[in-house]
């Protein structure tokens, strides 16, 4: 397979926010007089977007206007403290600058609201992602493949030299739902375990991995 163009997921995947992500949660539960949240446990709620993040942070048994409000508070929170914390995990930064030097294509598709999206992309990215496609009301969220075709459209890139890069279940999802051949990695919020099951192309541990994959299928 000849790899032109590379879609990544970003929490988890370019960037560690767990942290961020964790403390604005816990924000939004204090104000409704809720118990706070374990980075762990946060870390196994992230992944279909914040409103679902929220809706596993509550207590059992939250009514639905208390959640909303809860939501609300963390969508104004969030975007004002995402890059507190917030950092690119170690070797993406040269990941990304070798993928430019090759010509190959990128784009970031996230459920995180697009706002926090292209803030955090600006910031730590520095122009090497061509494209941030974020959560939209208007758009279905991932597992949904909506994201990932607005983001090869903007490329113009073609589902026969695309692929989708995540770090969790719902990320093997989008990409088999897009079409696209997946690879999983293993330094954001889900385990081997949880990729395996979706067969990906590749499952690896470091970006350098991943740039050896993504650059010597290139070069074929």
């Amino acid at each position: 397979m000849k790899i032109e163009t590379v879609i990544f997921d970003l929490d988890g995947t370019l960037l560690d926010t767990l942290g961020d992500l964790t403390d604005s949660a816990n924000h939004a539960l204090a104000c409704h007089g809720m118990p706070s949240r374990t980075l762990k446990e946060t870390r196994s709620f992230v992944g279909n977007g914040i409103p679902a993040m929220i809706r596993r942070c509550v207590p059992e048994g939250t009514d639905e206007d208390t959640y909303e409000a809860c939501l609300a508070e963390m969508l104004e929170y969030y975007p004002a403290h995402c890059d507190i914390k917030t950092a690119a995990y170690d070797g993406i930064n040269a990941l990304l600058r070798e993928l430019a030097d090759a010509g190959i294509g990128t784009a970031v598709v996230t459920n995180k609201a697009q706002s926090a999206a292209q803030i955090l992309c600006g910031e730590k990215f520095q122009g090497l992602v061509g494209v941030v496609i974020g959560g939209d009301p208007e758009r279905r969220y991932k597992p949904a493949p909506d994201g990932v075709f607005a983001a090869m459209e903007a490329l113009g890139a073609s589902g026969e030299t695309t692929v989708y890069v995540g770090d969790s279940d719902v990320d093997m999802q989008t990409a088999a739902n897009a079409g696209l051949p997946a690879i999983g990695v293993l330094w954001g919020f889900r385990d081997r375990e949880d990729l395996e099951p979706y067969r990906p192309l590749a499952i690896v541990e470091t970006p350098a991995e991943l740039g050896k994959i993504l650059l010597h299928r290139k070069s074929r």
